[in-house]
């Protein structure tokens, strides 16, 4: 059935919404089987142990942009469009809040989407950590935190369309971004070669994680040309999201239902059936006051990172850094650093850590 009639039936915001759900339900299950994670990969890279989480996200990475690229390439996608590059951004904000989410990525042992993916299997550590990330976005978007947003970003502008293009700025084109893609794909392939540690779910979980970036801008540009009124194209992200879900919960009227809505109880769902087909669900909480805090600052860290960079490690990372948006791929930059600068002088010899530091070191939980 033609997605015109869909649209017609219930509405584009109800389409939007249970494709949400669907993409969101294939993320959560994939992410949680591959144990996809950002900030387990930049520890690996910062340690020099190039192993199996930094392979899954290279993985997830390079598809999602062989599959944005390809969508691009055959008229299935407008990056044009796309908020990432179609706005005004900005650099100050891209560089501070990458830095700022990094550093709380390594606090809270994983970014927003991850602690959305633990909490679905019983980690209250994260799901505590999920919460006040949700509120400390919010604060920043509109509320007590705005401002000081808004002044952060007001550095260093850079006006929408080619600027915000980074394949524009170079001077190449889609294919050039698709070939990008794919060398990151042999790199992912190297270090998997390279791993001691291969499994099934380090394939199928990290493509799969990265094809539903992809399969996010397709549906939405999808729905967008089929309408009758504008519809914003998007790809994933957990920053934006998990602020509207507190407000849904907090205020009436509830916010209009989009993609949103769908996505976040489906990666939840998704992430919980992953843990119980893999016997991982159990309930997890904090050991001592100490890692509470710790949690607590990492998580307002990521809030308002998220919301001065323009998106999580998904949203901005993954998302924007598949259609080469130029802040977007700042963001991911300062990800990184922040992420291994943290590390370092929080843990800075995991192989000898102190009973506060156990669990914080190399592997993910």
């Amino acid at each position: 059935m033609a997605m015109a009639h869909w649209i017609e039936l219930y509405g584009d915001r109800q389409v939007l919404a249970a494709g949400g759900a669907m993409i969101g339900l294939g993320f959560g299950f994939l992410a949680q089987r591959s144990r996809f994670c950002l900030r387990a990969a930049v520890i690996e890279f910062w340690h020099q142990r190039f192993g199996e989480k930094l392979s899954v996200w290279l993985l997830a990475f390079a598809s999602a942009v062989i599959g944005v690229q390809a969508l691009v390439l055959v008229g299935a996608l407008d990056t044009q469009g796309a908020r990432q590059i179609a706005t005004t951004g900005s650099v100050s904000g891209a560089v501070l809040g990458g830095l700022l989410f990094g550093m709380g990525m390594v606090m809270t042992r994983g970014c927003a989407s991850r602690l959305l993916v633990l909490s679905a299997n019983g980690n209250l550590r994260a799901l505590l950590s999920g919460l006040i990330f949700a509120v400390t976005a919010q604060s920043a978007l509109s509320g007590a935190l705005s401002p000081l947003r808004t002044t952060l970003s007001s550095w260093w502008t850079v006006e929408g369309g080619s600027a915000r293009d980074l394949l524009a700025i170079l001077g190449l084109g889609h294919g050039a971004g698709l070939a990008m893609g794919g060398a990151w794909l042999a790199a992912a392939l190297y270090f998997i070669w390279r791993s001691p540690q291969r499994s099934f779910w380090m394939w199928v979980g990290g493509i799969g994680t990265g094809l539903m970036v992809a399969a996010a801008w397709g549906f939405s540009q999808w729905v967008a040309r089929e309408s009758f009124d504008p519809v914003q194209i998007q790809g994933l992200t957990f920053s934006g999201p998990s602020a509207e879900w507190l407000m849904r919960v907090l205020q009436r009227p509830s916010p209009a239902i989009g993609f949103e809505f769908g996505l976040m109880p489906g990666v939840f769902l998704g992430s919980f059936i992953g843990a119980w087909l893999g016997r991982d669900w159990k309930l997890e909480g904090f050991g001592d006051g100490y890692s509470m805090r710790r949690y607590i600052a990492g998580a307002v860290l990521m809030g308002f990172g998220s919301m001065l960079a323009g998106g999580c490690a998904v949203g901005a990372g993954v998302t924007g850094g598949a259609i080469f948006a130029l802040t977007a791929w700042l963001s991911l930059v300062g990800m990184w650093l922040g992420a291994g600068l943290t590390d370092r002088w929080l843990d800075p010899a995991p192989a000898a850590a102190s009973p506060h530091q156990v669990g914080n070191g190399l592997v993910a939980p």
